[in-house]
């Protein structure tokens, strides 16, 4: 996994995405945060115990929206089987 000094020096993060993760991370009921996605702003994926993470949806928007006066979109979502073969 990448460090964020790794992702710092490479400049495939941006400060938006930078402040989600920082914030989610000192969230209780957080296990952890990090950028993922196409990189140069992607988004954020949060691993969050169930019974916060409603919780945490509403503190990021708000704390988003004051921070940068834009709105962010949060959604639940839970793990599934990865990929796998189908024999047809």
């Amino acid at each position: 996994a990448l460090r964020k000094s790794d992702l710092i020096s490479m400049k495939v993060s941006c400060k938006e995405i930078d402040f989600l993760v920082d914030l989610a991370q000192k969230f209780e009921g957080v296990y952890g945060s990090r950028l993922t996605g196409g990189g140069f702003g992607g988004c954020a994926v949060t691993l969050v115990d169930e019974g916060s993470a409603e919780k945490l949806q509403n503190h990021l928007k708000e704390a988003y929206e004051k921070h940068t006066g834009m709105t962010c979109n949060c959604f639940v979502t839970s793990p599934a089987n990865g990929a796998c073969l189908i024999t047809l």
